[in-house]
């Protein structure tokens, strides 16, 4: 599969390149983005997390029939807590941190229900899932290794939380080589505001983490495909 596909995306036109691009999901975990979870726990509006849910699931859906990689990323930490930083356990000096008993399991600990991808957008058998310490999905992560392998230079970027996990993620991957795509519709935050800015950071200056477009223009090119 040789044919690019031309997408309109800002600050400029992206040339994506489907045997050389990847789809990578960011933490749509239950916890949170499902009601009772721990985001919302933390008196998170999940509904600001839920809106990409269906957009995630048009674009997976057509992603797959067009055959091309996809990946998935959890955030989360052994159940022994090893790999979990002190910084990281008392940070926001909440009364329920990582490894305490939450609405869904231990919070944030690999195995349990909360931590697992939401069921609309559950892993297909073959495809990567990524289990990540921290906000970034290379850091402490076999991910450039499984890209690399695959001849991946493009990543399609979609997944929670706009300003955190995936900004790191992105700016992570700038750093690597990767042309990353981020479709604004299929990431989200539970502050509108950090949303909106984190969308502005990725593609500032001449997209200097970045290109941001809108899931539907991917969609109408990976049909064109067939």
């Amino acid at each position: 599969m040789s044919k690019t596909i031309d997408l309109a995306a800002e600050p400029y036109a992206f040339a994506l390149s489907p045997e050389h691009c990847a789809l990578l999901i960011i933490d749509m975990q239950r916890d949170f983005l499902e009601p009772g979870g721990f985001g919302e726990m933390l008196g998170n509006d999940v509904s600001q997390l839920r809106r990409t849910i269906e957009p995630n699931r048009r674009l997976l859906a057509a992603w797959r029939a067009a055959g091309l990689t996809a990946l998935h990323t959890r955030e989360g930490h052994r159940p022994d807590l090893s790999d979990l930083p002190p910084a990281k356990k008392i940070r926001g000096k909440s009364t329920t941190t990582i490894g305490d008993a939450g609405p869904m399991g231990r919070i944030l600990v690999r195995g349990e229900a909360g931590h697992d991808i939401i069921p609309e957008l559950y892993p297909a058998p073959g495809e990567p899932v990524i289990d990540k310490p921290g906000k970034g999905a290379f850091h402490a992560t076999d991910l450039h290794s499984i890209l690399q392998h695959r001849d991946v230079k493009q990543l399609v970027v979609t997944g929670v939380t706009t300003e955190v996990c995936v900004n790191t993620t992105v700016r992570e991957a700038n750093d690597r080589g990767y042309d990353c795509l981020v479709l604004e519709d299929c990431v989200g935050s539970y502050f509108p505001e950090f949303h909106a800015m984190g969308l502005k950071m990725i593609k500032a200056q001449g997209g200097i983490f970045g290109w941001v477009a809108h899931s539907d223009a991917l969609i109408k090119g990976l049909a064109a495909l067939k």
